[in-house]
């Protein structure tokens, strides 16, 4: 190497070779005193605090882990699989839209009161310095995770056997367990959804505890959409069931969103209808002076 091109091995005074003390010194390019280079083992403090903020900011902003609990979801997620959930649109004002399966907190009184589990003290802190970082799910957190069904301004119903109707269009929904019907043993409706709430249903619709359920408590079952954490976006693990979660095509069926619909033809009547009152007002003005 050249004289200048960079750093380099400090060879002593006089002799070829030199000590291993001097072989871990670098001189900086103007030809200074030599630096020790920093051991791996000194830096390593440093590079986990860098990875845990990133996994917190990551957690935060963009993407995080849930494992889920139960067999509400079935088959499309199976008790024991972790999903990656979207937090990131979200924060640009994207709202739940029928179809999707997201995870939400306990609006209350969904999942009522849980006991609380012992464990090692030890265990216990590691546990939640993981959790906080999105690492490992939280023993503390309340969430739930089900598929959105109808959104704010919809009526959703099912009578009988079913099928679930929005806005009067049956569903055909594969995703439901085998065997399971479309009311499960919890017929409902008509229900209209208020803004900014949405209504949602488990797969298995026989061993869910979703909006049909909770019609007595504060919202009549419906979740705010304040509520929900995020769109679950892809079953992880196990890496044997990696798959995504798509919305189904049943939710792009014209006409389903008809009532959001309805209201265009007036608004639309109302704006046109305005410049004509302007201008027959005009007139008879003019017709009076």
């Amino acid at each position: 190497m050249k004289p200048g091109d960079g750093a380099r091995a400090d060879s002593g005074s006089g002799g070829s070779g030199g000590s291993s003390d001097e072989a871990d010194e670098t001189t900086d390019g103007d030809g200074g005193p030599p630096q020790k280079q920093r051991s791996f083992w000194k830096e390593l403090p440093l590079l986990i605090v860098i990875a845990l903020v990133l996994a917190l900011l990551i957690k935060t902003f963009l993407v995080q882990a849930f494992s889920i609990p139960s067999a509400s979801m079935e088959n499309t997620l199976q008790e024991g699989d972790r999903v990656l959930v979207d937090k990131l649109t979200p924060w640009f004002g994207s709202e739940p839209e029928r179809g999707e399966v997201v995870v939400f907190h306990d609006p209350g009184g969904w999942l009522g009161e849980t006991a609380p589990v012992d464990t090692n003290p030890v265990t216990s802190a590691i546990q939640k310095v993981l959790s906080f970082v999105g690492l490992m799910p939280s023993a503390e957190e309340k969430d739930l995770i089900k598929r959105v069904i109808a959104v704010g301004g919809d009526t959703v119903e099912c009578q009988g056997t079913g099928p679930v109707k929005v806005n009067g269009k049956a569903l055909d929904e594969p995703y439901i367990y085998p065997g399971n019907t479309p009311c499960g043993d919890r017929p409902f409706g008509p229900i209209r959804v208020p803004k900014d709430r949405i209504w949602v249903m488990g797969d298995h619709r026989q061993d869910s505890l979703d909006s049909r359920y909770h019609q007595d408590l504060p919202g009549n079952g419906t979740v705010s959409n304040d509520e929900v954490v995020g769109r679950a976006i892809v079953v992880a693990w196990p890496i044997g069931r990696w798959s995504t979660l798509p919305i189904p095509s049943t939710f792009d069926q014209p006409g389903i969103s008809a009532a959001a619909a309805a209201g265009l033809p007036a608004a639309a009547g109302v704006a046109g209808a305005v410049p004509l009152v302007l201008l027959r007002r005009r007139r008879l003005i003019n017709q009076a002076k």
